[in-house]
């Protein structure tokens, strides 16, 4: 059965960390276009960070480039968002999607899981 479900969200302070999963039942993400998106209240759904299939690169965008980092665990066929240095404008719902091509924005993922919520609050 092919899914995907996130984990690791919660609330935590500005400045701290947090590690999100994302583990994938009935496929291989090693050979999926993988990302991680989120939406904040009344807000669009926007991208955070892309792995493509086979590791051949990530993508961040601006907003976490050097804060957060993507990466996949291809045994446990898991991929992962380790978050820095929180700000309160990363409070949102996190989501992980899978995509056969390489193209990793909203309107091309064809799976979703359904999120793993962050707030970042003091």
């Amino acid at each position: 059965q092919l899914q995907l479900v996130e984990s690791g969200g919660g609330l935590v302070q500005p400045g701290g960390s947090l590690r999100l999963s994302c583990t994938a039942s009935g496929f291989i993400v090693n050979g999926y276009t993988m990302g991680w998106f989120r939406q904040a209240p009344g807000k669009k759904r926007e991208r955070v960070a892309c792995i493509f299939s086979r590791d051949v690169g990530t993508l961040y965008e601006d907003s976490v480039k050097g804060r957060f980092a993507i990466s996949r665990d291809n045994d446990k066929n898991t991929m992962y968002l380790q978050m820095n240095s929180l700000k309160p404008e990363d409070t949102a719902v996190y989501y992980c999607a899978r995509n056969r091509e390489r193209s990793c924005t909203v309107d091309t993922m064809d799976y979703w899981g359904k999120g793993t919520a962050v707030t970042v609050s003091s």
